[in-house]
């Protein structure tokens, strides 16, 4: 009789135990839902227009609450595809008037650096004797609550320069990290 009640014992703990794994694990998947439904945004890149800073496949972690600023890299959905989403680099804040020329970006009449563009892709445009960035000045100022936003391979990314100025509205996430591929994680 003892030997039963040991081993309805040990069962019992047995169940228990997996009841106990079976309701942490579905608490940790609510946690994890949502985070990622009202803070943070799983993110894949699709295309090249932001190499080489990501490339086609790399994973993305951005915060969906943020106030946006010049150079921030963020996520936004696309104002010319339906359900479509871009990665862009904020260039223009409202309020700023843009223009690129001979491969120099002017934010309000000031040289603006970026350093993010020292790359492969802008060397062979040089080497060819052809500019990275078109030549563009903006005809009006960046409107209130929108922004100018721009990709870094500049000569393939369909940016603000053809689709026009992006609403607050539409800008989904900022990017803060990269988890893959493993060998390049990093934070922005």
């Amino acid at each position: 009789m003892a030997e039963n009640t040991k081993k309805r014992n040990d069962d019992e703990s047995i169940s228990r135990f997996v009841l106990d794994i079976i309701i942490m694990f579905a608490i940790l998947m609510g946690i994890y839902y949502f985070i990622f439904s009202f803070f943070l945004s799983n993110e894949t890149v699709s295309g090249p227009s932001m190499q080489p800073t990501f490339e086609n496949g790399d994973r993305l972690i951005a915060v969906r609450h943020f106030t946006p600023k010049r150079n921030d890299i963020v996520i936004l959905k696309a104002p010319d595809q339906k359900g479509a989403l871009y990665i862009k680099r904020v260039v223009g804040t409202p309020g700023d008037m843009v223009t690129s020329k001979n491969d120099k970006l002017y934010i309000n009449g000031k040289r603006t650096p970026e350093p993010y563009l020292n790359n492969s892709y802008e060397r062979q445009a040089h080497k060819l004797g052809e500019l990275y960035t078109n030549n563009f000045t903006l005809k009006e100022r960046v409107p209130k609550n929108s922004y100018f936003v721009m990709g870094d391979h500049r000569d393939v990314s369909k940016d603000s320069r053809h689709f026009g100025f992006v609403k607050r509205s539409a800008l989904v996430g900022k990017v803060v990290f990269r988890y893959w591929p493993f060998n390049q994680w990093k934070t922005f």
